[in-house]
């Protein structure tokens, strides 16, 4: 033993590379607890729902009412096609439905308004479904209140009532042109072209689907756009989070409702409390198949790159505590404390994440 400490005071660099190499162990231990414990990355990225907004019905565009990255409220009218085409293609559905049921010697002008009043009740069922399915989602993660989603509730039964009531008039105004016009498949038939002609009038002009954000908006004035075809970009503000690609070896104790510290790129030197949502069952490896079996994958590489799997981190407080600037798309760091907040390592964590936070001013 005196040798060696003989021959580490004659030669300080064997000290220094002692020195070192404790380092380098306690480095890679800490990396390991970290990974286990409290797994962070800095790929993080603002997610939402984004879709592409297409028309019911083609047409020509006759009015664009919103500018390009626009806030819109739900029902807002996007833009508007030319109604001319779709009212001829009503009044003569009208037209076919009256002459159908003067054929049998009976008057048509009740049922037409009966029909009229069911699409109109139809469509409003629907939107209000499309509406309050958001808000039930939302309050089953937490994300809103118990009274909006009571709310949402009694908006979807009222629609339900007036489609009920609607179509027992239609029901008592079939009955009146008597057992021949209630059974004859000329009168199903001209009624369905005449529920078509005013579902299709009503999609003329295309609405917000609820509240959120225009953008890609390349739609003008006089420009013809086919049914189904996008023609604007449109996300959903209710609803973001922020999507994390971990190593598969990070998400070993990792799971639902573990406490997360999110650092956003557009807010520097502010930190946000999140939670784990989800985590992705699931990614696709790139494995293509032909001929029915699965094509080898030759790789010269020394180490295959690890998998990353996407978590899915919201907002503690919901939608009302998310930054206005942050973007879709945006970048953030995020520390998951696995193993709760209150160890060493997950103090030591925090602290980086809190100096990153500085920094990120700078970049």
């Amino acid at each position: 033993m005196s040798d060696v400490d003989d021959t580490a005071a004659k030669n300080p660099a064997a000290k220094i590379a002692i020195i070192v190499i404790v380092l380098l162990l306690a480095m890679v231990i800490l990396y390991a607890m970290t990974d286990r414990m409290a797994p962070s990355s800095s790929r993080g990225i603002v997610s939402a729902h984004v879709v592409q907004i297409a028309p019911r019905v083609s047409g020509e565009v006759t009015r664009v009412h919103v500018a390009d990255d626009a806030v819109v409220q739900a029902g807002d009218p996007l833009f508007s096609l030319d109604p001319r085409p779709l009212e001829l293609a009503l009044q003569q559905a009208e037209a076919n439905l009256t002459s159908t049921i003067q054929n049998i010697d009976a008057s048509g002008a009740s049922l037409v308004a009966a029909q009229a009043a069911v699409t109109q009740a139809r469509s409003a069922l629907e939107t209000t479904r499309m509406q309050s399915e958001r808000t039930f989602r939302l309050e089953e993660r937490g994300l809103a209140t118990t009274s909006a989603g009571d709310t949402a509730r009694g908006q979807v039964a009222d629609a339900e009532t007036r489609l009920a009531a609607a179509e027992a008039n239609l029901e008592s105004a079939r009955t009146q042109l008597g057992s021949q016009g209630n059974d004859n498949p000329a009168i199903a038939a001209a009624q369905a072209q005449l529920e078509r002609a005013q579902y299709d009038l009503n999609s003329a002009t295309v609405l917000a689907p609820h509240f959120g954000v225009v953008t890609n908006v390349l739609l003008a004035e006089g420009q013809f756009i086919g049914a189904g075809n996008p023609a604007l970009t449109f996300i959903d503000a209710d609803a973001a989070w922020v999507t994390v690609d971990l190593r598969e070896n990070q998400l070993q104790n990792v799971q639902a409702d573990d406490k997360v510290g999110l650092l956003f790129d557009a807010v520097p030197g502010q930190i946000f409390d999140g939670r784990v949502q989800s985590i992705a069952w699931g990614i696709n490896p790139g494995r293509n198949i032909q001929g029915g079996l699965v094509v080898n994958q030759p790789s010269n590489r020394w180490f295959e790159p690890a998998r990353r799997i996407p978590v899915r981190v919201e907002l503690v407080d919901g939608m009302e505590a998310w930054p206005a600037n942050v973007r879709v798309g945006g970048k953030v760091h995020a520390v998951v404390y696995a193993s709760g907040s209150g160890n060493p390592i997950a103090w030591l964590s925090g602290a980086f994440q809190r100096i990153q936070s500085l920094t990120s001013y700078l970049h």
